[in-house]
């Protein structure tokens, strides 16, 4: 049975106007309907644009043409208002602010366009010149014919294309050489003798860099530009750096560092695997426009100089040593005398395409502070942070020149206090990734790493001086923080229950997810960093709800379109830096992520251009594993990775390769089939649909007894895949179900499934209305599962079901449980491919013990939200629907007149219309706006 209720004081951001407490709105909708009155003047826009976007970015520095599409979410002038919606747009573009002000459009005027639409709207206006900055906003109008005012001005600069670059490739040796274990540093002086209006400093340095402008850092990003195949795409960033420029002469430098560009073995270092794009590298164009309208370039080239920098060894596996002695104080500012530096060599690029980046920039995004400082030997320091994450140290550190702060970060700690890098692949005590420091000899230093991060909660420090015990000549420590690095991605997402144990499950896995979301979505932060693909699609759902990823999930499809094959492959890690053997290169569970996620895209963000845009490199992926099969069976790959088995986890053990490989072929397939019926290729519509119902013939014929009704081995995963897959007959679902539930529950509400299906598993007995069964499974605290690993004491998801030690203890391929409590116990069921209105359903599904739970979505459209409270035998169910949307809402009710909603009879309610009668529920659409039902269950 579903249902829901409310929480008193639980606060929902209501379009990002600002944060009101629900209730409250609720009694003033309440009131306005029992006076009959709007409390806005039918005069009066009801609605009115917000949160401009180009690009699906607010204000981008570099919009590629062919990403020029506009986008506003729409916020009520009254949040009591309902049923609010857009009947028309204008979008006025301008070649300049004090052009839009004047209500010129002098480049776009879309005059009064009768539609509802308000994403991706595609410019379709005059010319646009690379470099060029330009202005726009949009009005529209409201269900009775209202305009509302003009948004605020938005802007956008239209990106560099590659023949815009007028600047060189330089490196600090010439093409060919081997590069040394130094990493360089590059400067420019250059002078400013008018007044500057705004300068853009676009650059993209090979690994990562860091640029510097008068002695400050361009930005906050991190790890920059994003990890791509550089023989196919080289991304590059664009800083606003205005503020930066001063009258006189300025100095641009930039620091590098090897990152994935160069990988290389170091003895004694870890090193996940070897290889090369060539020695490192940068591009960077700074453009700047004066007062007076005139404008100057600074390109990188051979006027340039360089030199070996303090960073004397960077590897994104090994770590990272600085010496200070080697950072000439004022480098990168004016004044410095750079005469023994060396002209820099004009150098070719490694062949790929410069783009803008596209995935969302790495931040250091929290800190944590340490929670305890313990002395388990003398002279050793370790820091428990509190928190298994992604990042690395900054130090406070004093001492002589020349002494060196060695620090080992970890995830563990060993039986004698000390930090452990095993569950990062290493065997020896402190492992082989460290980071060092050595001192300048000033009075107080500052140090992080720039290049090279960790997965760890515990930092060791060996040989340091300490406060209670001071060396002579050792460095003292005064302070340790950790840096938690990962994608910014905007928050969207909120989740808590009544449920103690599922609100740290839910911290558990956002914990790995965060953690793993890089320009990448990588397996684990430390031993490997890859990006493993499965987990795009798998934990597609879980990720969106929480983060805003359409950009991230772009780039994801950028870096799979390069790694495609002549022969249609998709690797299982994308960019495929490294090349596996057998099932760990080619995995259909993993590969297929090429076809799912375009249309996870459309599903959480109505958007439409990677069906366009892939379609082809979707279509080569399904005809590869065509060829692959034996009469439509796939029978390779790694199947059900990590599930619970006799054996140590790795291969599927429960579930034959056969279930799993050919069930995502004919998922794939399904999708195409849709894909090519929203872009009109009826053909390819009817090949993969005749193609569909082969593979699914077959698999019956090989995996299916039509006399027991056991798929397979009968495994959780091999029942719960052909439910969710759509690969059951109709007439057997009730009866898989069934065996799904009862396996669940002879393995004593155990989870057995792994990597790849559990997130069926969840699927399955969510749609099943079976989240009893969940609610047990995910309870079990004694047996491996979520609550176990809580229970062995981890902060983020482990790999494995037990968190083995052995194995990675931040790794969020698990974390299924994240769609069940947005999707199912919230009731947040989104999906903007369904009929428009039902795109928005809130279902919310009654579990276990608990008595409340909430949701918050903002949406590409809007803030979503549900939030269910049980209490003496009724249900609270309050829902916000943004303006322009509509939602289908069930609440748990034996007939339509037992619920109410605002006091009232809800078949009577104001936005409210009765749809039908389920078991046990009564079905309502609503239009946009705040609704609270009560029922007695």
């Amino acid at each position: 049975m579903r249902s829901s209720r409310s929480v008193t004081g639980f606060h929902v951001d209501t379009m990002g106007l600002r944060r009101v407490v629900i209730p409250l709105l609720f009694l003033t909708a309440a009131l306005s309907l029992v006076f009959g009155q709007s409390l806005a003047s039918s005069s009066e826009a009801t609605i009115y644009p917000v949160s401009l976007l180009c690009a699906d970015q607010e204000d981008p520095l570099a919009a590629s043409h062919s990403e020029l599409d506009l986008s506003w979410k729409l916020r009520a002038a009254d949040a009591s208002m309902r049923g609010l919606v857009q009947t028309a747009y204008q979008v006025l573009v301008s070649s300049s602010e004090e052009e839009l002000a004047a209500g010129r459009g002098n480049l776009w005027n879309t005059e009064k366009v009768t539609s509802s639409g308000t994403r991706n709207i595609a410019y379709a206006g005059q010319p646009l010149v690379p470099g060029a900055t330009y202005w726009w906003k949009v009005r529209v109008w409201d269900g009775h014919g209202v305009a509302s005012p003009w948004s605020r001005p938005s802007r956008w600069t239209v990106a560099l294309r590659p023949e815009d670059w007028h600047a060189k490739w330089i490196a600090k040796q010439p093409d060919g050489a081997e590069p040394e274990q130094a990493m360089p540093v590059f400067r420019h002086a250059f002078p400013v003798e008018r007044t500057v209006k705004r300068a853009l400093l676009s650059i993209s340095g090979l690994g990562q860099y860091e640029a510097r402008l008068n002695g400050v850092k361009a930005g906050d990003s991190v790890l920059a530009p994003g990890w791509t195949n550089y023989r196919k795409t080289v991304f590059y960033n664009t800083y606003d750096v205005t503020g930066l420029l001063k009258p006189g002469e300025n100095v641009l430098g930039v620091v590098l560092g090897n990152g994935m560009y160069h990988v290389v073995k170091t003895p004694g270092r870890y090193t996940k695997f070897t290889g090369s794009f060539g020695q490192p590298k940068l591009i960077a164009q700074l453009h700047i426009e004066f007062q007076d309208g005139s404008s100057f370039e600074v390109a990188s080239g051979n006027t340039w100089k360089t030199t070996s920098g303090p960073i004397v060894y960077s590897s994104t596996f090994g770590g990272e040593d600085f010496d200070a002695r080697l950072d000439p104080p004022g480098w990168d500012k004016p004044g410095f005398d750079d005469a023994k530096w060396t002209a820099v060599r004009e150098v070719n690029g490694p062949g790929g395409t410069l783009a803008p980046q596209l995935n969302p920039d790495i931040k250091v995004m929290k800190v944590y502070q340490p929670v305890k400082v313990t002395e388990p030997r003398h002279g050793v320091l370790v820091y428990d942070l509190g928190q298994n994450f992604s990042g690395w140290p900054q130090i406070k550190v004093r001492g002589p020149a020349g002494a060196t702060v060695r620090i080992f970060p970890g995830e563990l700690l060993d039986k004698h206090g000390l930090v452990t890098q095993k569950s990062a692949g290493s065997n020896e005590r402190t492992g082989n990734q460290w980071f060092s420091y050595t001192l300048r000899g000033t009075a107080e230093e500052v140090w992080c790493p720039r290049f090279s991060y960790y997965g760890f909660r515990y930092v060791q420090i060996d040989g340091a001086s300490t406060k209670r015990a001071p060396a002579a000549g050792k460095p003292l420590v005064l302070s340790l923080e950790g840096q938690f690095l990962y994608s910014s991605a905007p928050v969207v997402g909120e989740f808590s229950c009544s449920d103690v144990l599922f609100n740290r499950i839910h911290n558990l896995i956002n914990a790995a997810i965060r953690s793993n979301m890089q320009s990448v979505l990588t397996d684990c932060p430390h031993r490997e960093k890859l990006g493993w693909l499965e987990e795009s699609h798998l934990l597609g759902s879980a990720i969106m709800y929480n983060y805003g990823a359409l950009r991230l999930y772009r780039k994801i499809s950028s870096d799979m379109r390069d790694s495609q094959t002549p022969e249609g492959l998709v690797p299982s890690i994308s960019p495929e830096y490294a090349v596996f053997k057998r099932g760990f290169r080619d995995s259909p569970e993993w590969g297929s992520a090429v076809v799912l996620n375009p249309f996870l895209v459309y599903q959480h963000y109505a958007d439409r251009r990677m069906l366009v845009e892939h379609y082809d490199v979707m279509r080569r992926y399904v005809e590869y594993l065509g060829s692959k099969a034996d009469g439509h069976i796939l029978s390779y790959g790694l199947g059900d990775w990590y599930d619970i088995g006799p054996k140590p986890p790795g291969v599927a053990q429960l579930t034959s390769l056969d279930l799993t490989a050919t069930s995502i072929y004919y998922a794939d397939i399904m999708a195409l089939r849709l894909a090519a019926r929203m872009l009109g290729k009826s053909a390819d519509e009817q090949r993969w649909d005749a193609l569909g119902r082969e593979v699914s013939d077959a698999l019956h014929a090989k995996l299916y007894d039509p006399k027991t009704g056991i798929y397979d081995r009968g495994s959780q995963t091999a029942y719960a895949m052909p439910l969710v897959i759509g690969l059951v007959a109709e007439q057997n679902r009730k009866a898989v179900l069934d065996k799904l539930v009862r396996n669940i529950r002879r393995n004593g509400s155990n989870v057995t499934a792994g990597d790849i299906g559990f997130h069926y598993v969840v699927r399955a007995l969510g749609d099943g209305g079976q989240s009893g069964v969940l609610y047990d499974m995910l309870s079990r605290t004694n047996r491996p599962g979520y609550g176990y690993q809580l229970k062995k004491g981890a902060t983020a998801l482990a790999e494995s079901w037990d968190a083995n030690p052995g194995g990675s203890q931040n790794h969020f391929m698990l974390g299924h449980a994240e769609e069940w409590f947005y999707r199912f116990l919230a009731g947040l069921d989104l999906d903007f491919s369904r009929p428009r209105d039902e795109q928005i359903r809130i279902r919310p599904s009654l579990a276990g013990k608990i008595s409340e739970a909430r949701a918050r979505h903002d949406s590409v459209f809007g803030g979503i939200s549900s939030r269910w409270t049980l209490r003496d035998g009724f249900i609270q169910l309050e829902v916000a629907v943004p303006p322009n949307r509509t939602a289908t809402v069930y609440v748990p009710a034996s007939g339509p007149d037992s619920v109410t909603e605002s006091g009232g009879p809800a078949s009577k309610s104001n936005g409210v219309t009765f749809v039908s009668q389920g078991d046990r529920e009564s079905v309502f659409r609503v239009g946009s706006g705040l609704y609270s039902f009560r029922a007695r269950i």
